[in-house]
Formats: C-alpha cells, structure tokens, sequence
C-alpha cells in the first residue's frame, strides 16, 4: 500500500505516546501530528488535510463527533477512525452517521492499530467485534418493520404488491443502509459474499429496484428502515 498520512486528536497522553510509537513502527504511515482538544485538533485537521483522522470522542472543547462532521464536509476524502471508550450504540450510530468509517474500544488496542488504519485506507470498516455485535442486535429489533407489519406512522401505504423481506434480508438491507459493504455485511452476518449478493438480488427483485440506492429510497418510503 501507498503510503498516507494519519491526524491524531486525543486528549489522553498515555493514548498519544501509545499510538504514536505504534505509527511510528509502519513505514507506510506519516505521522503528521497530534491535537489534546477540538480547537487545535480542527486547526490542525485544515492545515495538514490527512489522509486518515485518528479520533477520540470525549475532547475538551466539546465532542469529536463535531470534528468528523466537519471533517466530512471539508476534506471528504479523509477517513475517519474513532478510537473511544464509549462503545454505547448512541456514541457508534453518531459517529458513523457523521462520518466516520472506523470504530475501536480503547481495550481493543492489543489489535494491531497499523493494520487496522490500512484495512480503512483499503476501503473496509474495522470495527470491534462487540460494537458490531450490539449493530447486528439492534437490526434484530427494526426487523418486525419488514415481516409484513404495519409500517411506521407517517410512512407511505404500503404497496399490496411489495412482498415483504426475509430476516436475513432484512438485515443485509439495514447494515447497506449504514454504509456498509457487501463484504462487510458478509463477515457481520457469518456468510459468503456470494449468499450475501443472492440477498441482494432477491432484496432487488421484491422492492423492484435495479440498485443499492433505490432500494434504500424505497425502504424508506416504505417506512421499513428507521434514519
């Protein structure tokens, strides 16, 4: 892999040193610098424009949350990885929904932080396992949305001619719906991405649609996927 550049924002000293001294190892990796709170680390985030923004959440000056968002308007290209205590699904959900595309506990550093910033860099989404246990979970629960109940209040009529999806498919829907990949989705679910795409293709032909976008507009419309 190419080489990238990587943007540290902790408050946390001992995190820094040991994230540092982790980067430093990988000549593939530039370390470009490291910020103690969100003022310095937006500052930093529009002088350097980095290739990926290693992120706590709790800064003092406010959230990192509002750095990711502000991160995914100014330089889109970047990729984000949090790195937090906080492994609650109102702190992931938050920060994928800003921008981020990568969400480790701080007790998941015994991972090897290199390799988990070029599986980013590659187009995946490390996530620790009990995190995207907790997603897989909460999937389980918006399921009954699409078993042919009613839809939500306020959503559309829903179409007599629309059949409703199976579990799994349900849940290949929801986890594209944040943004995941199709691969992804097949080691979240335990499957072959060949089982995964045999969902998607049945998830295509129910809902009449001919991609990943249309079906997610349509799911919406349905009421079938909460925002």
């Amino acid at each position: 892999m190419s080489l990238f550049s990587v943007l540290i924002v902790e408050d946390q000293v001992r995190f820094r040193e040991a994230f540092e001294k982790s980067l430093s190892q990988a000549s593939d990796i530039r370390l470009l610098g490291m910020a103690s709170d969100l003022q310095q680390g937006r500052r930093m985030f529009d002088q350097l424009r980095p290739d990926v923004l290693l992120v706590d959440l709790d800064l003092p000056g406010g959230s990192g949350i509002e750095l990711i968002r502000h991160a995914a308007q100014a330089h889109p290209d970047c990729e984000v990885m949090v790195i937090s205590v906080f492994g609650d699904e109102q702190h992931v959900l938050s920060s994928i929904e800003a921008g981020a595309t990568g969400y480790l506990l701080k007790d998941s550093l015994a991972l090897d932080l290199p390799d988990q910033l070029r599986a980013l860099r590659s187009g995946g989404s490390p996530i620790s396992p009990v995190i995207a246990r907790r997603l897989l979970l909460r999937l389980n629960a918006g399921t009954q949305h699409l078993q042919g109940l009613p839809p939500e209040t306020g959503a559309a009529p829903l179409d007599e001619n629309v059949i409703a999806l199976s579990e799994q498919e349900s849940r290949v829907l929801h986890l594209a719906a944040k943004g995941f990949t199709f691969d992804e989705i097949a080691q979240f679910l335990q499957v072959s991405p060949h089982t995964v795409m045999t969902y998607v293709k049945r998830i295509y032909r129910k809902l009449q649609v001919r991609s990943k976008v249309e079906a997610i507009y349509e799911a919406r419309r349905l009421g079938w996927l909460r925002d």
